[in-house]
């Protein structure tokens, strides 16, 4: 069938969805909830607080709580709650959190979605990072998983958390995020800033591959899978061409219009970033591959591209 937009941008006219969402709130949140009700789909919010506002539900995950009504009555549940991925890669506390915020969240609402007479469709965040270091090969969505750095580990619990609801026969897809390049949020905040400096260059040897994302892709991508009456499983949310490190370099110092001749070696990163430092050195050459077989359009698909809807 092919792949026809009403006004509102949902797919082949479809009926509106109720879709409840926690993490509406954060910056990824905030922009999909945005576009879902400009599609004119009917989102309630998941809050961490009393509300009787009919468009919030209150939940608490540290103590396992969700109303499970307000679950069981959505077309789709949205899970992009966790804690910030920035902070001292040094510190325990902050890597626990990273941690437990995401597989707490995610544990709780799958919970409440096998608890459901007809559970409903899962959209369950996660990244990348599942992958580890897989020097240049490719990565579909088939690739398997490697190593133990800190957020490959935290994205393997992760996915497992969301396990009852796939076992409760609920359609489940995990939303393999890349990192975002848009301006107003890290990396590319920080990144442009370090640039305009001069003081830009690249990390290690360069070689490594670098997945990433436009902000508009991977809202449409999100959104196009809370539509799809057939995803399921991983989806790779990441542009089509992913660029080295070496390559990012060159983009970004030619949209800046600055010299980039600064590298940063390998020792350097291990011992200032700590935990996180194969996140920087490690290679992921992700491709979208179901998005593209699901008909998914980019609008951004490689890295000057992404950078220059970013920097826009």
């Amino acid at each position: 069938m092919p792949v026809v937009a009403d006004p509102h941008g949902r797919v082949n006219g479809m009926a509106p969805l109720s879709i409840v969402m926690a993490g509406s709130s954060g910056f990824l949140g905030t922009h999909l909830r945005r576009e879902l009700e400009r599609r004119g789909h009917r989102v309630t919010a998941l809050v961490r607080r009393p509300t009787k506002l009919p468009d919030e539900s209150s939940w608490d995950p540290d103590a396992g709580r969700v109303d499970s009504d307000v679950v069981a009555a959505a077309d789709v549940v949205i899970n992009l709650a966790g804690s910030p991925t920035l902070g001292n890669p040094h510190s325990r506390k902050w890597s626990q959190a990273l941690h437990d915020s995401r597989v707490r969240t995610t544990a709780v609402l799958a919970e409440a979605i096998a608890g459901a007479q007809e559970p409903p469709y899962f959209l369950a965040g996660n990244a990348v990072a599942w992958y580890g270091d897989h020097g240049s090969a490719e990565l579909p969505e088939t690739a398997d998983t490697r190593g133990h750095s800190l957020m490959t580990t935290v994205c393997r619990d992760w996915q497992a958390a969301a396990r009852p609801a796939e076992d409760a026969g609920a359609r489940v897809v995990y939303l393999r995020t890349a990192p975002i390049m848009e301006r107003s949020s890290a990396p590319l905040q920080q990144l442009r800033l370090l640039f305009k400096t001069g003081l830009g260059g690249r990390i290690g040897s360069g070689r490594q591959y670098m997945p990433m994302i436009s902000l508009r892709d991977w809202v449409g991508a999100a959104s196009y899978l809370c539509e799809d009456p057939t995803a399921e499983g991983p989806a790779n949310l990441c542009c089509v061409e992913t660029p080295t490190n070496a390559e990012f370099t060159r983009a970004l110092a030619d949209a800046l219009h600055r010299p980039a001749f600064a590298a940063v070696p390998a020792p350097v990163i291990k011992l200032a970033a700590g935990r996180v430092a194969p996140e920087l050195l490690g290679s992921m050459n992700t491709r979208p591959q179901k998005l593209l077989d699901l008909g998914y359009e980019f609008a951004d698909p490689d890295v000057t591209a992404v950078l220059a809807s970013g920097l826009s």
